[in-house]
């Protein structure tokens, strides 16, 4: 899978490390920031981040920041993405198997890194099937058509 990655300054850390495990495991990432020391605004970030997952440079989007919670609002902006934040195995399984989501958020201020790397490693593995929430996830993106005008 190509992969789009993005962090914040609280999260270079993080975002390396989950870098080194996509590598490792064969996908191929395209890296969105920050660089070490730099600081920018995190929304600037995951817009640019989510932007090479709609457009269809890559497959799916993850997002680290303090928390996780504000690159999750900021992706969510973003028409055709559907961000979760995924802090225990059962909501990151959910995120893709119930929800369908492309883009994962997590927290270097709230995980560890041993963590991650696990949560990482479902969501990877995960694929969305049609069933019963399939109609679900289509709703949700009737009403982002409809109040985004795309």
């Amino acid at each position: 899978m190509k992969i789009s990655l993005g962090c914040d300054e609280a999260a270079y850390e993080l975002k390396e490390t989950i870098k080194k495990r996509l590598q490792e495991t064969g996908h191929e990432v395209i890296d969105n920031g920050v660089g070490e020391g730099e600081v920018e605004l995190y929304p600037d970030v995951a817009v640019r981040t989510c932007e090479k997952v709609t457009d269809g440079t890559c497959d799916r989007g993850i997002l680290v920041c303090g928390t996780g919670i504000g690159m999750a609002m900021t992706a969510n902006k973003v028409p055709g993405i559907r961000a979760a934040v995924c802090h225990d195995p059962f909501s990151t399984e959910r995120s893709i198997l119930s929800n369908n989501g492309n883009v994962m958020c997590m927290g270097a201020r709230v995980i560890a890194p041993q963590l991650a790397l696990y949560l990482l490693d479902i969501w990877m593995g995960l694929t969305f099937k049609d069933g019963p929430s399939t109609e679900k996830v289509e709703r949700i993106m009737h009403y982002e058509n409809q109040f985004c005008g795309k």
